[in-house]
């Protein structure tokens, strides 16, 4: 069975902990069965393994979370990196040519499509081995997952079953996008099911849909080719055009942990990171990044989150609001976890002569480097605060420790690679300060 999971979001409805490069199947406020804290990614990753051992997944996303799937996952797990974004049709047709072409997928076997931040039990993934039986005995072209709903939600679309069912298989009616209150109570009369996007079908067909738009001669190739597939959702331009499509349902617990007041309901610990919480607080989950402490007193039905990007305090009801009021600020991330480390914003100045000053604290893990890179536009400073590595410039390699410093203007290849976990203090000076402003190169450690 090949499984593809779907990673993407921008994490606006979780913010301040969550942004576009550490959406919320990131965060690590979920508790594993060892009684450590693990993020949804690695909870899904973990419960197929569980039900399905010999299941080969891949993860459908974008560069800018890449490197965090690595760092959460390992640096060996399959990953096929949209070029852009274009939906959800692209993404998965994507991922299901590198498993044709890159992973020698045979066109027979099963291929299912998931999201990778469901939160469900274990049931939930024993039934992907119910709908990879119904895709190998033929039952139907395409066969989904009905999810039991447990009251009339306007947030879901719905799939009508037909009424007869043939050994836990139903054949589709019709299909409901996202209905009104009223409609949605109608639905629920009516036998639907909450449709979860979870999809299963045989390699041939997805690729027999992808040669309309393109033959592809491999998985590099479409990358290049990638504006060609039509921009749209899976569900509009395979799915709702399929005739011959079944459903298996699904009745155990499942939940959309996409806003604060849902996440909460599943946190093991009421409070995370540095929180006094006194006398008289109920129903209040706070969660700081941050290392200043928070204290809490006499707040009820609350959700306080601090990180480096904001802070947020809201009525749980009030925080499924949150995404129209982010979607105001205008700033770049503040924290960003990388595949070598992570790195979080300290200051940014602008000054009268037009010059701009950024300053980073990078820690680096041992036996991982940054990129060997040079900048066209900024001069950097490093200061070494904590730790021991090997400093690269312009190819010479030197030691350094606690209280060095390295001075590297624009044009200079450079990088470091940590012997132990490296702290260092980076700032930039430039008149023009950008991420995109870096050219990496070739080097052999």
């Amino acid at each position: 069975m090949n499984i593809i999971l779907l990673s993407g979001g921008s994490g606006k409805r979780l913010w301040p902990l969550s942004s576009e490069t550490r959406s919320k199947q990131f965060l690590k406020v979920l508790r594993s069965p060892e009684g450590t804290h693990e993020s949804m990614i690695q909870r899904v990753w973990r419960q197929i393994h569980k039900a399905i051992p010999d299941a080969h997944m891949i993860i459908s996303t974008t560069d800018s979370q890449k490197e965090t799937i690595r760092k959460q996952l390992g640096v060996q797990v399959d990953i096929a990196l949209e070029p852009e974004r274009r939906d959800t049709f692209p993404a998965i047709a994507l991922a299901a040519v590198f498993l044709a072409m890159e992973r020698g997928c045979g066109m027979d076997e099963t291929v299912i499509v998931m999201p990778v931040d469901a939160y469900a039990e274990d049931g939930y993934f024993q039934t992907l081995l119910k709908m990879d039986r119904a895709v190998q005995s033929d039952a139907a072209d395409m066969v989904l997952m009905g999810i039991r709903p447990t009251y009339p939600s306007s947030k879901y679309g719905y799939i009508v079953p037909e009424p007869v069912q043939t050994s836990g298989l139903m054949r589709v009616a019709s299909f409901s996008e996202k209905p009104e209150a009223k409609r949605a109570i109608e639905l629920l009369d009516m036998g639907a099911f909450w449709n979860g996007g979870v999809f299963a079908f045989k390699m041939r067909y997805i690729m027999e849909i992808i040669s309309r738009y393109i033959v592809p001669q491999g998985y590099q190739q479409l990358r290049e080719n990638y504006g060609r597939l039509r921009k749209i959702s899976f569900d509009y331009e395979i799915v709702e055009r399929c005739r011959s499509i079944a459903m298996v349902p699904y009745y155990g617990m499942w939940k959309d942990l996409g806003t604060w007041n849902t996440l909460t309901d599943v946190m093991h610990d009421n409070n995370a990171g540095n929180v006094i919480s006194g006398e008289g607080c109920s129903n209040t989950h706070i969660v700081n990044e941050l290392d200043i402490p928070i204290i809490a007193l006499g707040v009820c039905n609350t959700v306080v989150a601090a990180g480096p990007d904001g802070i947020l305090i809201s009525d749980k009801l009030a925080s499924t609001q949150l995404k129209s009021y982010v979607e105001k600020i205008d700033q770049r991330p503040m924290y960003e976890e990388r595949q070598w480390g992570n790195y979080k914003v300290l200051n940014y100045m602008r000054y009268q002569n037009g010059n701009h000053s950024l300053t980073k604290h990078l820690m680096i893990l041992a036996g991982e480097n940054l990129e060997y890179q040079m900048h066209k536009n900024r001069d950097e400073i490093w200061s070494i605060v904590d730790g021991r590595g090997d400093l690269l410039i312009d190819g010479h390699l030197r030691n350094v420790r606690c209280g060095d410093v390295a001075y590297i203007t624009r044009g200079t290849l450079h990088s470091i690679r940590a012997i132990t976990d490296i702290h260092l203090i980076e700032v930039q000076i430039g008149d023009e300060l950008s991420e995109d402003d870096v050219e990496n190169l070739a080097w052999d450690w």
